[in-house]
């Protein structure tokens, strides 16, 4: 769809869009349940094959000798595609989204293998440990790199603006503006709004709502939203301003729809809070959403500490080599030492010294007032795309993150986390607000949202509201999903300067 559409345009090809969705909607999702089968059919099969050699042998059990591997394996992949069915994570509303669709395949597959356990141990059965250490990760591995696999591709057509999810919105004209600018941040979620009702005499026909370079129709008020859904030929609706339609309004709206294919979504106008600190709790009959306090310490934090100092050490193991190698080139090709310490803020605003390859000539630090005119960071921040100070080797090893290794040693130390906010200079910190300053209730990362949405090219405001959003609702599964994204972001290269 053209950036600046005309209002007719747009809701004729919302029409066309809608149809195309619902019809792509079933097609994928069965194309989905063939791909699960295979993998998860694959996994367990080779399991069965490795461990075992052959397919015709019996369990070890005290209470009954007939069952065998075979029977086993079938049983297995069935409760597996069954738990996957269960936990909804073929939905057409999590397909394609990304964090979700991995988490609910990720609590599936472990819940089905703690079920498994519990029976074997109760039936007496003594399954073979190899066989299920490798039909798991196997497994999960598989169904992951198959849902990313389609997600990249679902993702490409969304970007083209294909496959998209036609939005009606109901509400008043700045929550309308800021739900456009959002949906337009988010093009591989695909959600495009197509019209808009507004409540009560403002929402008059015939004018017009520009944000993020699209204009989007005004097509009547709270009562007009069926009319409109058919004009549009919009397949959710979206509600930011529950106070002006009211509950009887919403409840209304409900039981119209009820019979239709189409969703109805209430947006609470609460941002950068993720799905795990929502709760809906009934209260006195109202549905009433409940937003949990971030958590910074206790059993996640344990978890988060974990996995740093494991992580890091084997990525320090595995990366030796390729440490000395560069260790040797930077002190062959330029003066000075092959580390750069520079002084950061830590965790509630402590200091430490963080390390890095050294990639500028010796002594760079001291020539940042001479530069400071052609800084082309965002914000506080000092970057320049081509600094006259960045070494031959340097260029390199900054391209590809190579010069961030060292800092693993820092995540050692626990000073930093592999997965985290941007580690801030002291200048930096001097001038933060208030509401910038809540980075610093975690330890800052090697890596994180602001690493796997732009890097560099982020602006400041953009890579201030990644960080926000990461510290208020940092999870292990999130983090998990970052780092793999992090290796995908550091291979292209792309936003490294």
């Amino acid at each position: 769809m053209p950036t600046h559409a005309s209002a007719e345009d747009a809701i004729a090809v919302s029409h066309r869009g809608a149809v195309a969705r619902r019809l792509w909607a079933a097609t994928y999702v069965k194309r989905l349940v063939i791909t699960d089968t295979l993998i998860v059919a694959v996994a367990v099969l080779a399991a069965q094959w490795v461990r075992f050699g052959t397919f015709d042998v019996q369990v070890q059990s005290k209470a009954v000798s007939f069952v065998g591997y075979g029977l086993v394996t079938v049983v297995l992949i069935a409760l597996w595609l069954s738990v996957l069915a269960i936990f909804r994570t073929r939905s057409p509303r999590v397909v394609g989204s990304g964090d979700e669709e991995y988490r609910r395949i990720i609590s599936s597959t472990f819940w089905m293998f703690g079920v498994i356990a519990i029976v074997a141990l109760l039936a007496g059965l003594d399954l073979a440990r190899l066989y299920l250490a490798i039909a798991l990760p196997t497994g999960l591995g598989g169904l992951l790199l198959g849902r990313w696999l389609w997600r990249r591709r679902v993702t490409r057509w969304r970007e083209r603006g294909q496959l998209q999810t036609a939005v009606l919105v109901v509400g008043g004209e700045r929550s309308i503006r800021d739900l456009i600018e959002s949906f337009s941040r988010g093009t591989a979620d695909g959600y495009h709004v197509v019209g808009a009702c507004i409540p009560g005499s403002d929402g008059r026909r015939g004018g017009t709502i520009r944000s993020a370079g699209t204009e989007v129709p005004v097509l009547g008020s709270e009562i007009d939203v069926v009319a409109a859904l058919e004009q549009t030929g919009a397949d959710t609706v979206v509600i930011t301003d529950t106070e002006r339609v009211g509950h009887r309004g919403i409840r209304d709206l409900l039981w119209e729809l009820e019979d239709s294919e189409i969703d109805l979504v209430v947006a609470p106008g609460i941002i950068d809070v993720s799905g795990p600190r929502l709760e809906m709790r009934p209260v006195a009959g109202l549905p009433l959403i409940h937003v949990e306090k971030p958590q910074y310490h206790g059993a996640k934090s344990f978890a988060k500490t974990a996995f740093d100092v494991v992580f890091s050490a084997l990525v320090l193991l595995v990366a030796s080599p390729l440490m000395i190698a560069v260790a040797i080139a930077i002190k062959l090709t330029s003066k000075g030492p092959v580390f750069y310490k520079s002084v950061r803020i830590g965790l509630d605003g402590q200091p430490f010294m963080m390390l890095k390859f050294r990639s500028m000539v010796d002594g760079a630090d001291r020539n940042v007032a001479a530069l400071m005119d052609r800084n082309e960071g965002a914000g506080v921040l000092f970057k320049l795309r081509e600094d006259p100070r960045v070494t031959p080797v340097g260029r390199m090893l900054r391209r590809y993150s190579i010069d961030e290794l060292p800092q693993f040693i820092n995540v050692l130390r626990r000073d930093m986390s592999v997965v985290g906010p941007r580690p801030p200079l002291r200048r930096e910190v001097a001038e933060y607000d208030g509401t910038v300053r809540r980075r610093l209730l975690v330890k800052p990362g090697m890596t994180g949202l602001w690493q796997v949405s732009g890097r560099s090219d982020l602006s400041w405001e953009e890579s201030v509201r990644l960080d926000l959003s990461y510290v208020e609702n940092w999870s292990m599964v999130g983090d998990l999903l970052i780092v793999v994204k992090t290796v995908r972001a550091v291979v292209a290269g792309a936003g490294a300067y």
